[in-house]
């Protein structure tokens, strides 16, 4: 059966995905094709490939572009397909952009310039030149690890500018939604971290691009449905079920939480490229109990 066309392919669930890598570090794309099959049909709207999840810093320029390919092919539809184009240079991003549009991409992720404190000028500029690809983008306030923030003020400006059709917030601060709506109201936001799901649904968010659903897919699309649905008789209890793993996906070793709960839940994970270590023995403990108390819950 074909799927059904989506008019805004940044919206619903669409799956950060961890990429497959075997014990020598090579990838697993065939591992990572059934992945992304898998996770659209268990009810996820579709996925982010090359985002930090993905350990795209760590990718050569071939597997980056192949890894895009592959998402597409998989995903069975294009529009389902959002890659992340972040880069030091914006002429890179624009590359990737391009990449992603050549591939039959829906959209793309992009962060702000990161390799040093931008200013606003700067932050304009850069997402000016990468939506002249014609792909509609999506920014990512990440301000924790860029040093940029995307303030809701900056945010309706991009957004007045036709450079940005959404954004994935995460800064942790669930105020901000408001503040969007008000100052960008066309502006769709983005649920950017798994440990703020319910509260930003409720106030408005129209998607997620998520981390555990890598693991336990099902269960988090009940989640966020209910959870936009302000079906709280089903949201609140499966959101506290859940939260000692969603609050991973905030934490500097959420790459190699994620991995770990994937290979519990039998998903192949696999390891991390360095820099990023293996978990510490305490860090190790405490995914596995919370990973083995979904799974032993029938979290799925």
């Amino acid at each position: 059966m074909p799927l059904a066309p989506r008019t805004r392919p940044w919206r619903g669930i669409m799956v950060a995905t961890a990429l497959p890598l075997r014990d020598d570090l090579s990838i697993d794309y065939d591992a990572y094709a059934d992945h992304v099959s898998w996770l659209v049909a268990n009810g996820c709207d579709g996925v982010v490939p090359n985002g930090s999840l993905g350990e795209y810093q760590t990718l050569t320029d071939d597997e980056r572009a192949r890894v895009v390919r592959t998402a597409v092919e998989a995903a069975g539809d294009g529009d389902r397909v959002m890659p992340g184009v972040a880069a030091y240079g914006s002429a890179e991003a624009r590359r990737w952009t391009d990449q992603a549009a050549e591939a039959g991409a829906g959209s793309v992720l992009l962060l702000p310039p990161n390799a040093y404190r931008a200013d606003e000028a700067a932050v304009t500029a850069h997402y000016a030149e990468v939506a002249r690809c014609g792909l509609p983008v999506v920014a990512y306030n990440n301000p924790y690890d860029t040093k940029v923030d995307l303030t809701p003020r900056l945010l309706a400006r991009l957004h007045t500018e036709h450079s940005i059709v959404a954004v994935k917030e995460f800064s942790g601060d669930v105020r901000r939604a408001f503040e969007i709506a008000e100052l960008a109201p066309g502006l769709d936001l983005l649920i950017g971290a798994d440990d703020v799901l319910l509260e930003l649904a409720l106030a408005g968010a129209v998607g997620w691009i998520a981390g555990y659903p890598n693991a336990l897919p099902r269960a988090c699309a009940t989640l966020y449905r209910a959870a936009v649905d302000r079906d709280l008789e089903t949201a609140l209890p499966l959101y506290r079920s859940l939260h000692s793993l969603l609050r991973w996906d905030s934490r500097t070793e959420f790459v190699q939480a994620i991995k770990l709960s994937m290979d519990l839940a039998g998903r192949p994970g696999g390891p991390t490229r360095p820099p990023r270590s293996p978990l510490t023995p305490e860090q190790d403990a405490a995914v596995r109990a919370a990973t083995e108390k979904a799974l032993a819950e029938g979290h799925r």
